[in-house]
């Protein structure tokens, strides 16, 4: 069960029928966040803690990202090591490896209480969260690489799925500071088990929307309207996430980034930068991965045409002959 807290009505409930119960749990639930990286999935993340009922002290190089933040409930502040004085919980959501390896190694281990829970939600290579887990458990932290799966729309709807690498022990401690986010979280194994399993969903997710693309044009061109495709794509062996819940043709699944001219969602510069993070991975491990290298070929194409923002289901137009007119 969730606790009431994360509910308006159950703040509500706590703040008029008993005020005084309300603020006891209050007091006894909220937690001192400090959130540092409030980009497109940091804001919405952030904002979910504050909503949460927890203090969130909240810092990013935006100063705009920082009056969203404000807005939201979070208090901004001037450095990470302001936002990390005093921190409960430590969560990072940083563009890449040199960047969480920098902060933490810099910042936030040389400023954090060494009570804190450090939690890094970046999506970074295998070998930089295993490194810095080894500073922060070194340093006397606890540490988890928690990395989501699920886009902007989940990130401020605080339906993420985590994948997490931590110790087992520590796991349920790590699940619980991570639920104001979350729709499901799962321990994918020890440190670096949670980029591992990120990178490798993703690479799934990039391979198969290509190939739903690739589908829905030839549909097109067979004289198959793309929207009875969809009736009988997701109800058949053709059925997939990329198809059910992110179809990249306007239309049958109102939510997805087609319907909005591909914007928001998940930016195929971003798919393009985890494309590369496997092949680094399949490389390093001697794995063999034709499909994803070619995913990775037709992303960085895609992007280089100006197309880096651009949800990655867009793709479609590229593969219709429509770059330039969605």
């Amino acid at each position: 069960m969730r606790p009431c807290h994360k509910t308006n009505l159950g703040r509500r409930w706590l703040n008029q029928a008993t005020p005084k119960l309300g603020q006891k749990i209050r007091e006894e639930t909220m937690s001192k966040i400090a959130f540092i990286g409030l980009g497109n999935m940091g804001g919405g993340m952030a904002a979910n803690q504050a909503k949460a009922g927890h203090q969130v002290m909240a810092f990013d190089l935006s100063a705009d990202a920082l009056k969203r933040a404000e807005a939201a409930g979070c208090t901004p502040v001037a450095s990470v090591a302001e936002a990390v004085a005093g921190a409960d919980v430590v969560i990072t959501m940083l563009p890449a490896g040199p960047h969480v390896m920098s902060v933490y190694s810099e910042q936030v281990l040389p400023n954090a209480p060494k009570s804190a829970l450090l939690l890094d939600c970046s999506t970074i290579d295998v070998d930089t969260a295993r490194k810095v887990a080894a500073l922060a458990t070194e340093a006397g932290y606890t540490f988890a690489d928690a990395p989501v799966s699920g886009g902007t729309a989940a990130a401020e709807a605080g339906t993420l799925a985590f994948m997490v690498g931590c110790d087992e022990g520590v796991f349920a401690k790590v699940e619980a500071a991570l639920e104001p986010m979350s729709r499901i979280t799962i321990r994918a194994g020890d440190h670096g088990a949670g980029q591992a399993a990120k990178i490798c969903n993703n690479m799934l997710l990039g391979i198969s929307m290509i190939g739903t693309c690739e589908a829905i044009a030839l549909a097109e061109k067979l004289g198959l309207d793309p929207e009875r495709f969809f009736e009988i794509a997701s109800k058949s062996s053709g059925q997939c996430w990329s198809v059910s819940n992110y179809y990249p043709w306007p239309g049958p699944v109102p939510t997805a980034p087609s319907n909005r001219n591909y914007e928001g969602g998940f930016a195929t510069a971003m798919m393009l930068k985890d494309l590369k993070l496997a092949q680094d991975a399949a490389a390093k491990a001697g794995a063999s991965t034709p499909l994803a290298a070619q995913a990775e070929a037709l992303y960085a194409l895609f992007n280089n045409l100006g197309n880096g923002q651009k949800d990655f289901s867009a793709m479609l137009q590229m593969l219709r002959g429509k770059q330039g007119n969605f």
